[in-house]
């Protein structure tokens, strides 16, 4: 694999551009490479997604910095208390987020931008060819769509923007790459929120203002740091028995790595999980209870899948917002139309990941007794 400085040039050349903005993303770009090289065992799958992945960031990058230069005044744009769904992943947040979305007064990151956000949608007509682009992309894994919910031209978690500062969990998705996870764990993201800001920025410049509805469950891991750059953020929390959300995540991991290495180990994705996920939500928890309470709106998973309008109609509630009958009216289509054709996931087997629910339920222990607490406010 090539090495950072290389993999810049490659986009520079390709894209005929040469600014890549602040250098902040060197450092993770750097320790991602190490770790790929000397711990993924990378097959030629994998090999080649990870390259395609890494040159897309950088290109992304190089055109990002040339409409702010071509276009300075994109900096003023506002971006205004986003909605921010920092759930565990598999509680119900996807569906969420794609619920969200169906509100013609708001704005959702969508996949395809996600994935390549020049040029800003306000400069496109016709038909966005990176709609069709983002259904065909081989540097995708295949079989996501059975895990989550997904559209290109639905709402897409933060990660690809956060993965443009090279600090994002998608790496470790795709990779057994523990020096990255163990950086990444105490790595400072405040750089990467930032640059994700800019992204918005240019996403939403020449377009009607629209309040942004975002998610990514590892922004668990990073409040402090998020909240230095969104500082008006408010939060969406779903819920549901941390040893149901593991085994499903262990195994998405899972089921992604294995096809991109020939030596994949379950028992370390699981322990990767397990950790990161207890850290996540300990630090979650902290950030609450230093005087963030009132940012939050907590859902349950239980809840969400029996009443989803009700739920969202709660949550405008909290957010002094109206639900308007096209709102309403798309939220029941999709619910509707997603419930028709979910596929079925395989259900995990624990012994293969090692997997212990009643050794993993006491380490969340305290997360369980205060869910009860936020739900029943």
């Amino acid at each position: 694999m090539q090495t950072a400085n290389e993999f810049m040039a490659q986009a520079a050349r390709e894209t005929k551009l040469s600014d890549f903005g602040d250098d902040s993303f060197k450092e993770g770009l750097e320790i991602l490479l190490g770790a790929l090289e000397s711990e993924a065992a990378l097959n030629r799958a994998g090999e080649g997604l990870f390259e395609q992945r890494i040159l897309g960031a950088l290109k992304n990058r190089l055109h990002v910095e040339d409409w702010y230069r071509r276009h300075p005044e994109i900096d003023s744009e506002i971006i205004v208390a986003p909605l921010i769904g920092i759930s565990l992943p598999r509680t119900g947040s996807t569906a969420l987020s794609f619920l969200l979305a169906q509100d013609p007064n708001a704005r959702s990151l969508r996949s395809y931008e996600s994935a390549q956000p020049c040029p800003p949608p306000a400069m496109v007509t016709g038909p966005d060819p990176r709609i069709q682009h983002l259904n065909n992309d081989e540097t995708r894994p295949k079989g996501a769509k059975r895990h989550v919910p997904s559209a290109a031209t639905g709402p897409a978690e933060c990660q690809e923007l956060m993965a443009l500062d090279f600090k994002s969990q998608l790496f470790l998705a795709f990779a057994q790459i523990p020096t990255y996870a163990q950086w990444l764990l105490t790595a400072d993201l405040t750089t990467t929120y930032a640059y994700e800001r800019r992204v918005l920025k240019l996403l939403q410049w020449r377009s009607p203002t629209s309040p942004w509805r975002l998610k990514a469950p590892t922004h668990l891991l990073y409040l402090d740091h998020l909240d230095k750059v969104f500082p008006d953020a408010r939060f969406v929390m779903t819920h549901r028995d941390p040893t149901d959300v593991l085994l499903s995540v262990i195994y998405l991991f899972d089921d992604y790595t294995s096809k991109l290495s020939d030596h994949a180990d379950p028992h370390y994705t699981a322990e990767l999980n397990i950790n990161m996920w207890k850290i996540g939500i300990e630090r979650a928890m902290a950030f609450r209870a230093n005087g963030n309470e009132h940012r939050f709106f907590d859902i349950d998973f239980t809840a969400m899948q029996q009443q989803p309008i009700a739920e969202v109609t709660a949550l405008y509630q909290w957010l002094d917002c109206p639900v308007s009958h096209e709102f309403e009216t798309g939220m029941q289509n999709w619910w509707h139309h997603n419930a028709a054709n979910r596929e079925r996931n395989p259900k995990p087997d624990p012994s293969h990941y090692q997997f212990d629910a009643d050794q993993v339920r006491p380490l969340f222990a305290e997360y369980i007794q205060k869910t009860q607490q936020w739900l029943s406010q």
